[in-house]
């Protein structure tokens, strides 16, 4: 006849049964209060709740891993025995958790199958979480986009009304002023004057200009372009300033030609302000990279520098009309959101990042056709 358990041993098995549930409980109690902001005390929370549940709880030290987190509950000393569980988030392993056990005191049959059965379910716990977790962030990053969107959409509109409505003042003082100068010939002051209101009305002009590029109501003119010859010329013109500066510059292009649909003279202005503000960042003897390449259905523009880089506020409005880092009087906030502008306006992406090394990078992508 066989031998029937003895009751200590059932008791034992149902204690270890108990803590097993009593975790898994625990767990999903900690996921559901969950806060996105505390994840490492909340994986620290979870991986305690684990350590309680295996059969020799002072001996065994739980980790919790992966790409962003790390908790554990203690040190690993001397040899151990060890099981594991991945984290799986979206199909993909992004991380694990590990059960260490001391084995100067226990022997290989220490660990329980029960023991690695609630580990694969905690993984699968914590595997959903993240995943939860990743979900909410994308759709807060999509509201902000389209608040954002929203927001450059109605001061596009207000300010091509004031484009509009400064376009022919400017233009009938700075013709006035042009006819005035035959009047005042022999007045060396009125004379300086005047130049004073016509230079100062040139560059309102120019911000009216740039202020109907951020609001998209440049006429187009989208024909089949090169683009290789643009950044070139647009190079070529800012030479004078690169010595000037004491900045160096490299180009990276390995095709000879790098055809899309575009408007060449707003292409040549995507170019040109994407150098000027490199330019203005870099520290002497810094270096500018230009580089330029294609996929199957884009051209891809890079430029970056060695600059101090972005603060993660600047990241976060550096499109925005009339934001800038510069001193007041340096900028006016307007050049990267006409980029922003041109880019939208051919259909494509315009993104700012901080450099691994040091400085930035400007990515534009556009659609060839």
């Amino acid at each position: 006849m066989p031998t029937m358990p003895k009751n200590n041993n059932i008791e034992q098995a149902l204690q270890e049964r108990i803590k097993e549930l009593t975790c898994l409980y625990e767990v999903s109690s900690i996921i559901v209060n969950a806060n996105a902001e505390l994840m490492e005390d909340t994986l620290k929370a979870i991986a305690i709740s684990l350590k309680k549940a295996f059969q020799y709880p002072e001996k065994t030290t739980v980790f919790i891993s992966g790409y962003e987190f790390l908790a554990s509950t203690g040190k690993i000393l001397g040899n151990t025995l060890t099981i594991h569980s991945n984290i799986n988030i979206f199909n993909e392993v992004k991380g694990e958790i590990k059960a260490y056990l001391n084995t100067s005191e226990f022997k290989n049959e220490s660990f329980l199958n029960e023991e690695q059965f609630l580990l694969d379910n905690v993984a699968l716990k914590v595997g959903n979480f993240l995943e939860r977790l990743e979900i909410q962030k994308n759709e807060t990053s999509l509201k902000r986009q389209m608040e954002r969107a929203d927001r450059l959409s109605i001061l596009g509109e207000i300010t091509a009304g004031i484009a509009h409505e400064l376009n022919t003042p400017l233009a009938n003082i700075l013709g006035f002023a042009e006819l005035l100068k035959t009047d005042l010939e022999g007045n060396k002051k009125a004379l300086t004057d005047l130049d004073k209101i016509i230079q100062n009305t040139i560059f309102s002009r120019e911000v009216v200009k740039k202020l109907m590029f951020f609001a998209c109501e440049m006429p187009q003119e989208m024909q089949r372009v090169n683009i290789i010859p643009n950044i070139k010329n647009a190079i070529n013109l800012l030479d004078a300033t690169f010595r000037k500066e004491q900045v160096k510059y490299i180009v990276k292009i390995e095709d000879d030609e790098l055809w899309l649909r575009a408007d060449p003279i707003q292409l040549t202005q995507i170019i040109f302000n994407l150098l000027m503000n490199a330019i203005y960042f870099s520290p002497k003897d810094g270096l500018v990279t230009i580089e330029a390449q294609q996929t199957k259905k884009d051209v891809v523009l890079k430029i970056s520098d060695q600059g101090k880089g972005f603060t993660p506020e600047a990241l976060e409005k550096i499109f925005q009309p009339f934001f800038t880092t510069k001193p007041t009087g340096d900028g006016s906030g307007l050049g990267l959101s006409v980029v922003h502008g041109i880019v939208a306006s051919h259909k494509g992406t315009i993104t700012a990042q901080n450099n691994p090394n040091k400085g930035a990078i400007f990515t534009v992508t556009l659609p060839k056709t």
